[in-house]
């Protein structure tokens, strides 16, 4: 553990890194507990979600927070610990941190921004309201904000059971829209738990055999959106939230007579958390804040169901 002056009641554990690199790279020390300035909150972290984002961020693959060391974490669910902003002590809320700002979910405390912030539904546990916020606000502002899904709508979601995915399904749900997946055979009772009308096996099954669709929600990238492209009504959208390589461009579209989305990042929103409908996260494992190195590996190893989670 890296320690700093150990002056009683404001030292608290963080994960932090050195250096860029594999996981191995992720270490527990010590820093001094944050203090809120105007326009924040002090949030005691009861959860930090884990993100794919985290782990590019963390290899140099995308180096969105400069040169180490740093603290990564964006998605953070937990309790008040100083009344001000409009929160009280100890009300259990939830945030996506500003990305990419500085990052420092991955610690027992956080300043948040009050108008990220919103106070945890009941309908979520800590660990789901902390793995929620990225790929839930990922999904809606995707989905809604630039698919413009509306009822009685077809939406094909790619890699439907993931972290994105299976919150993009329930969201084209609750807005009306009849609802494909793709995803692995293992997954398709999950996906029908969660209300998808069609599941597509992507091993045994060619996804471009449906039939035609309003919106496409491309969480893959590279082939994968030529393909989508094809099972487009006329004026479709496809909507694509791999910004490294999305295998597509507005040109293309063009001469498709179909429009193509590019969701670059995600925006940090209490608002738009707020608007979310009633939501089942799925938490495939939580990891001990001490064992992040873990939690990565876990979502490097793209066999999750749902998100990954770190707990005090």
């Amino acid at each position: 553990m890296v320690p700093v002056e150990n002056v009683e009641g404001i030292i608290m554990r963080v994960i932090t890194q050195k250096s860029v690199g594999d996981a191995s790279v992720l270490e527990v020390a010590e820093a001094a507990k944050p203090t809120p300035g105007p326009g924040q909150v002090l949030v005691k972290v009861g959860a930090a979600g884990v993100n794919p984002v985290d782990t590019y961020i963390r290899s140099g693959g995308f180096p969105a927070l400069g040169e180490p060391p740093f603290t990564l974490g964006w998605d953070v669910a937990g309790t008040v610990a100083q009344a001000g902003e409009g929160f009280a002590e100890g009300d259990e809320v939830y945030a996506l941190l500003d990305f990419p700002g500085t990052g420092g979910g991955y610690a027992e405390y956080v300043v948040v921004p009050a108008s990220n912030l919103v106070r945890r539904p009941s309908w979520l546990t800590v660990e789901q309201a902390g793995a929620a916020p990225m790929a839930a606000l990922t999904a809606w502002q995707a989905l809604v904000g630039r698919g413009g899904v509306s009822a009685g709508q077809r939406v094909l979601v790619h890699a439907a059971a993931g972290g994105v995915g299976h919150l993009a399904v329930q969201i084209a749900k609750a807005r009306g829209a009849h609802v494909i997946g793709t995803a692995s055979a293992a997954k398709h009772d999950f996906l029908r738990w969660l209300g998808v009308d069609e599941v597509v096996d992507y091993r045994t099954r060619d996804f471009t055999e449906i039939e035609p669709v309003d919106v496409v929600l491309d969480t893959i990238g590279g082939e994968y959106a030529e393909r989508s492209a094809r099972v487009l009504k006329p004026g479709g959208v496809l909507v694509s939230i791999i910004p490294g390589n999305p295998g597509f461009d507005v040109d293309r579209a063009a001469e498709l007579g179909i429009r193509f989305e590019l969701f670059l990042s995600v925006t940090a929103s209490g608002a738009d958390l707020a608007a979310l409908p009633q939501l089942r996260v799925e938490i495939d494992h939580a990891v001990p804040l001490a064992e992040a190195a873990k939690a990565h590996e876990l979502v490097e190893s793209g066999r999750t169901t749902g998100k990954v989670v770190l707990v005090p």
